[in-house]
C-alpha cells in the first residue's frame, strides 16, 4: 500500500535510535518522516517549528471564535468595584 510522506527528508527508526540529533539536523529545520519497515510512523518536528505550528492553530481557533461572536451586541460594563 502506498503512503503519503509529507516531508522532504525521511529516516528509519534505526537511524533515529543511532543518532537522534543527526536525524533532526538532516531535516534542515523541517520535519523528518520516521519510517518503520518503509512505512511512515511519525514525523520528527524541530521544536521551533512545532511551537510555530501551535501558534498558528491557536490563532485559527481565536479567529473562529471572533467570527462566531462578531454579530453579538456590545455590553457596557462598569469595572469599578466602589
Amino acid at each position: 500500500m502506498a503512503n503519503l510522506i509529507l516531508s522532504d527528508t525521511s529516516a528509519s527508526v534505526s537511524e533515529l535510535k543511532k543518532n537522534p540529533m543527526a536525524t533532526v539536523e538532516a531535516g534542515a529545520g523541517m520535519p523528518v518522516t520516521i519510517l518503520n519497515r518503509n512505512q511512515p510512523v511519525f514525523y520528527c518536528v524541530p521544536a521551533h517549528l512545532y511551537e510555530k505550528m501551535l501558534e498558528i492553530i491557536d490563532d485559527q481557533e481565536l479567529a473562529t471564535l471572533v467570527k462566531a461572536r462578531e454579530n453579538q451586541p456590545l455590553l457596557d460594563l462598569d469595572l469599578d468595584l466602589d
